[in-house]
């Protein structure tokens, strides 16, 4: 009886070690994945694809490095930055980074894009939300796959978190801030991974001679500032001329100008910190909220969400939302135009040293044929 006992106890050890072997063996093969970069097809017009590492060599190979893809025009003009993931959970951002980067053709001046600005965030998910690892876009030559990140830098590449993060600024803020990367500008050539990804970027504004950058986001329903320019106070002429561009075409959008108090953010010290001017842009995005129902992959691409629908029927949203949602055509549409909006301003103003993109679906082509529609097909 006993030795049946222990037969049986050991039988039922070694059945859970198994089973905990192949959990083990799952997540493990997931966590790897995540760690294998998205595929991008540079178009024509990207001429050169360098890397953040250029501008601060710690950065080489290491999981904050990343590509750096330069549109050099023929005739000479303005040199603008265009960042998305900053935030790698905000994927229209990115989106429209990605369509610069395998679309645009340059006439005038130089463009540097960076789609994936916090490359660490792309590997991993943000915890307790449910977020989809992936997201797959239909392409007249098949299916596109990309990663879905988190907010901030990935705990594996920075740890421990501080109780209180102490900006470069001196201003104090929430522990985990420390990995936002929206947080750390200036940054710190010899900080944290977070800091230093910002002090790269800050080198490349300056040694680029960047005449204007802007950051790509995505925000809840439920957040103030959505639908909504953030421009650095010198940049605010052109994104009043921008607004004022995009309500005529029938696309409302809001202008704010970055705040004094609130430290670390990409437009006010890009703006502080450099001549550049700098600006930054939000859409709706209700995968980010706290009153959506079910996540997945299709809130992020569609933006529908019947619990985002009640609580604009109470009243308690920003931006109108409807049946139709707030699908990723119209946020990464919205990014476009807004761009091209401010890069025909300063042109206008500057016809010497202008910035003239073509090729670039805005946010009237992507509403009607979709995203797939203008990336490059897999190869």
């Amino acid at each position: 009886m006993g030795t049946g006992r222990a037969t049986g106890a050991h039988l039922r050890g070694l059945m859970v070690l198994l089973a905990a072997l192949a959990v083990a063996w799952l997540t493990g093969a997931e966590f790897a994945a995540k760690h294998e970069p998205d595929v991008l097809y540079p178009g024509p017009g990207v001429t050169e694809v360098r890397r953040l590492s250029d501008y601060h060599p710690r950065l080489a190979g290491g999981p904050g490095d990343t590509p750096v893809y330069v549109l050099e025009g023929k005739q000479p003009g303005a040199t603008v930055l265009v960042l998305g993931g900053t935030h790698p959970d905000e994927f229209a951002g990115f989106m429209a980074a990605v369509l610069l980067v395998e679309r645009a053709e340059v006439e005038q001046g130089r463009l540097i894009v960076i789609p994936q600005a916090n490359a660490s965030g792309f590997t991993h998910n943000q915890p307790g939300e449910g977020h989809p690892a992936y997201i797959e876009i239909e392409t007249p030559g098949g299916t596109r796959r990309f990663r879905l990140g988190a907010r901030a830098t990935n705990p594996v590449h920075q740890w421990p978190d501080p109780d209180v993060y102490v900006q470069a600024s001196g201003q104090q803020l929430s522990g985990s801030e420390t990995r936002n990367l929206n947080r750390a500008y200036p940054g710190r050539p010899d900080g944290t991974l977070t800091e230093q990804v910002a002090y790269a970027i800050v080198q490349l504004i300056k040694e680029e001679g960047v005449t204007m950058a802007f950051d790509l986001h995505e925000a809840s329903p439920e957040y103030p500032v959505i639908n909504t320019i953030v421009a650095h106070p010198r940049m605010m002429e052109i994104g009043v001329m921008a607004m004022m561009t995009l309500e005529s075409q029938g696309i409302p959008i809001g202008l704010e100008q970055s705040p004094t108090a609130l430290r670390g953010l990409s437009h006010r010290e890009w703006g502080d910190s450099t001549d550049t001017l700098a600006a930054l842009f939000e859409s709706a995005n209700p995968a980010q909220g706290r009153l959506r129902g079910r996540t997945n992959a299709d809130l992020v691409l569609e933006g529908k969400d019947v619990q985002y629908e009640r609580a604009a029927q109470l009243g308690r949203l920003y931006v109108p939302f409807g049946p139709e949602g707030h699908p990723l055509e119209e946020r990464a549409g919205r990014h476009l135009s807004t761009l091209k909006a401010f890069f025909e301003m300063y042109t206008l103003l500057n016809p010497l040293n202008g910035i003239v993109v073509a090729g670039v679906p805005d946010y009237f082509d992507l509403m009607a044929n979709g995203v797939g529609a203008y990336l490059q097909p897999p190869r």
